[in-house]
């Protein structure tokens, strides 16, 4: 295995507070390779910043299932604490919609609740 590929698998550990091991096909080389070996790993963001644009933009795009995995590990993480991810929601709803932000707030709350057994 390149170390540029440990390096990712390292990094995407990381930030989905699991463990992951290599895949196959030349999809998961790049989101690996590139992806997390190389952006997630660059100076000028923490983990928590980039936790928070991401958030943002799946919500914006209604991508609530990759949410179902960013909120748990930011949550894993210390990344954002139940009461942050609360706030987020009252804050992106009134970008995002109404709808969107009631679906988020459900999804949220479920996530704070699974997380906290």
């Amino acid at each position: 295995m390149s170390e540029i590929r440990e390096r990712g698998l390292k990094k995407m550990t990381e930030v989905y507070g699991f463990d992951v091991s290599d895949g196959p096909g030349d999809f998961f080389g790049y989101t690996v390779d590139h992806l997390f070996a190389e952006i997630w790993n660059r100076d000028g963001l923490s983990m928590r910043d980039r936790r928070l644009l991401l958030i943002g933009l799946l919500v914006g795009s209604g991508l609530n299932d990759v949410l179902d995995i960013q909120i748990p590990a930011a949550l894993t993480n210390k990344e954002l604490s139940p009461d942050e991810l609360r706030e987020i929601v009252i804050f992106l709803t009134h970008y995002a919609g109404w709808p969107q932000g009631a679906k988020l707030n459900m999804q949220v709350e479920k996530i704070i609740h699974q997380h906290s057994k």
